[in-house]
């Protein structure tokens, strides 16, 4: 059976439309009044809380297995009009720091209800081709996150109420649409009662459990690669002399992961997800390894190889929702992504506060070593013998 045509469109709309509420936020949190003129030193705590409110978002979900008692796309309807408001919040004229940090991680809460449950509704349409349907969710988010590099570029500095209201008004119409064109699976097995040890039950589970530790690896290479990609353009500049790079370049970075998370989709329906998860983590622990090597080659085999790594170090992430889906029992299927997500993303954040700690102590340019532990572990998981592949 094979799902009506309109049906992967709105869905991957539906996440870039909600996901713009956290990059495309963070983007602008700078030029909040309240922050540019009184203390800058509130925006660290700002980007943390979205994060934060993510994380206990997603164990919240994943503990009352939300996406699995629930109709999907009615969660994801409520989560994404909640962040909306959440978002749109900001900009109230009397709002103070409390407020403003609270409204972050509201915003990152709901945002539980978006990402790993629009993976959990792709699922539920998509038992042959999951890899691909979710390559293509993936790069949404991939879009997403390049999205504030974009805005930077082209200087929205003093439109951030415009921003805000956009990316409010663009979640509501992606959250309506999801809800409207997109009804529950024809794969989808609900949960009948709430299982309190569902998620460390999942974790009993060999192939779970190898398909999780190995997205855990990548997640711990992902978002600090994200963060500190500006980081490593600046050094190039530095110890060359120059002022080549710009924000539409590191936008390009990240972004051309959308088209590695959409051909790597592809791949997977010959060769499956493992083997697109093995080969772009050996790709990124390799550029990992050679990065103090890149700083000392020209501009333009440095940004070559940024951009492979780019396409590299996300192109295995919707591959491993794949294995994590259909490693889950269908009953599970939600909680299982929502409670990988969860882990992953407290991953990131450890991954992100080290390199920041590094950064002060040695070499910008020996700074992505540290990363490689991610790819490693990874492989280590997913090339261990077991009776039974995905």
């Amino acid at each position: 059976m094979n799902p009506k045509p309109h049906i992967l469109p709105v869905i991957v709309f539906a996440q870039f439309a909600c996901t713009s509420l956290w990059f495309a936020g963070n983007a602008v949190v700078s030029q909040i009044p309240i922050i540019r003129n009184n203390s800058s030193e509130y925006i660290g705590y700002l980007l943390s809380s979205v994060q934060l409110g993510f994380i206990i978002g997603t164990l919240s979900f994943a503990l009352l297995m939300v996406a699995d008692r629930f109709s999907p796309s009615k969660v994801f309807l409520c989560c994404g009009l909640l962040a909306a408001a959440c978002n749109i919040s900001i900009i109230h004229p009397n709002l103070n720091i409390t407020s403003l940090i609270l409204a972050r991680f509201g915003t990152g809460f709901f945002l539980a209800g978006i990402y790993p449950v629009g993976m959990k509704i792709a699922a539920d349409y998509f038992e042959d081709g999951l890899g691909k349907a979710l390559g293509y969710l993936v790069g949404a988010l991939v879009l997403g996150t390049a999205f504030p590099h974009f805005l930077k570029g082209i200087n929205w500095s003093t439109s951030y109420s415009f921003i805000i209201k956009g990316t409010s008004i663009l979640a509501t119409i992606g959250s309506l649409a999801l809800a409207i064109f997109v009804k529950n699976g024809p794969f989808r097995k609900p949960s009948t009662q709430l299982q309190l040890r569902a998620t460390t039950n999942l974790f009993k589970l060999k192939q779970f459990k190898k398909s999780a530790f190995g997205y855990f690896g990548h997640m711990w290479e992902l978002y600090a690669f994200w963060a500190f990609v500006p980081i490593a353009f600046q050094h190039f500049n530095t110890i060359n002399n120059s002022a080549i790079s710009s924000s539409y370049v590191i936008f390009t970075v990240i972004a051309i992961g959308l088209l590695s998370c959409i051909i790597g989709g592809y791949i997977s329906l010959k060769k499956g997800s493992r083997k697109v998860a093995i080969f772009s983590l050996a790709i990124s622990g390799i550029c990992c390894l050679c990065s103090p090597l890149l700083f000392e080659l020209p501009y333009i085999i440095f940004l070559i190889v940024f951009i492979i790594w780019g396409m590299a170090v996300i192109a295995d992430s919707p591959q491993f929702s794949t294995l994590v889906a259909k490693s889950a029992p269908p009953e599970l299927k939600g909680t299982g992504l929502t409670i990988v997500n969860c882990i992953g993303f407290g991953i990131s954040i450890v991954s992100i506060q080290l390199l920041s700690y590094l950064s002060m102590l040695i070499p910008i340019k020996f700074l992505f070593i540290p990363l490689v532990i991610g790819p490693i572990f990874g492989l280590y998981h997913l090339l261990k013998k077991s009776s039974n592949k995905l």
